[in-house]
């Protein structure tokens, strides 16, 4: 059997920043409580070992009592205003990609932009981003979404637009509602269109479309909560007709894979590098 797995699997920069940084606060804390507001990164496994060595997960800043990390996905601006009247000490592990785009959503608004946010309105990472555009913005979460867009677009009469995205959102559909948006929307209003998807993301894309079309069975690994993990599933299933979705080694149908001569292994940016190789060892 041949297994192919994804050079792009695992923990992606601001992932990695933010757990590593985390850790390091830990040991420095020497026992002393340290908060994160929200999960960390989407995945149980990583959540497990951090609360473990003494991270304490909350839900709202009122309920931070000492330092408090701020994850990957950012928070919202408002928070940032808490905290400092609430003096607590922020580790701020945001990825550099979502503070840029806070800063291109913060800019635009200024000259009196329009903002089209493409991706999940209830995703963390979105929240947050959301709480910078202003009040005249509009989420687009699939294709469907561009028609409303637009129209709440003209009822403003606004004529700038800016368009920008989730880091993890998905290249292919992002493609369809450029060409929707351009389309549709009216002569008069200038169109400014920033690609925000992280190049990570956009390389763990491609490389699983690569991937998923050489094997007979694609296994993606990554939390069921994580929302690069979703795309790089249905990526998967587009192009392999056996594809699974798994958190850890132990979901695997090992009696189904010895069935298949090439299988492909590919895992999201929350995954640790340890479950990837326990995932590739049992499968060898």
């Amino acid at each position: 059997m041949e297994i192919i797995l994804g050079k792009s699997a695992g923990f992606c920069y601001g992932v990695k920043r933010a757990v590593d940084g985390a850790k390091q606060e830990l040991k420095k804390a020497r026992g002393k409580a340290i908060y994160c507001l929200g999960e960390i990164v989407h995945n149980k496994q990583v959540i497990k070992d951090l609360e473990g060595k003494g991270l304490v997960f909350i839900e709202d800043i009122k309920d931070a009592k000492g330092e408090t990390i701020v994850r990957a996905h950012g928070i919202k601006k408002e928070i940032y205003k808490l905290a400092k009247s609430a003096k607590l000490n922020l580790k701020d592990f945001t990825c550099p990609n979502v503070l840029r785009i806070h800063k291109i959503a913060e800019e635009h608004v200024k000259k009196g932009y329009y903002i089209f946010l493409c991706g999940s309105k209830n995703h963390p990472e979105n929240v947050g981003t959301l709480s910078f555009c202003g009040d005249n913005v509009a989420v687009i979460e699939t294709e469907e979404d561009v028609p409303s867009a637009i129209e709440l677009l003209k009822r403003s009469r606004i004529r700038k637009l800016l368009v920008i995205l989730q880091t993890t959102y998905s290249v292919e559909r992002f493609k369809k509602i450029e060409k929707l948006i351009k389309e549709h929307i009216p002569e008069n209003v200038k169109l400014v269109i920033k690609n925000t998807i992280c190049r990570a993301t956009e390389l763990r894309q491609k490389e699983t479309e690569e991937i998923a079309k050489k094997v007979d069975y694609m296994i993606i690994i990554g939390g069921a909560n994580s929302s690069n993990t979703k795309k790089l599933y249905e990526i998967g299933k587009a192009n392999c007709e056996n594809c699974v979705c798994i958190e850890t080694a132990d979901e695997l149908e090992l009696n189904t894979i010895n069935k298949y001569e090439k299988v492909g292994v590919m895992a999201g940016a929350s995954t640790p590098q340890e479950l990837i190789e326990e995932v590739v060892n049992i499968i060898k």
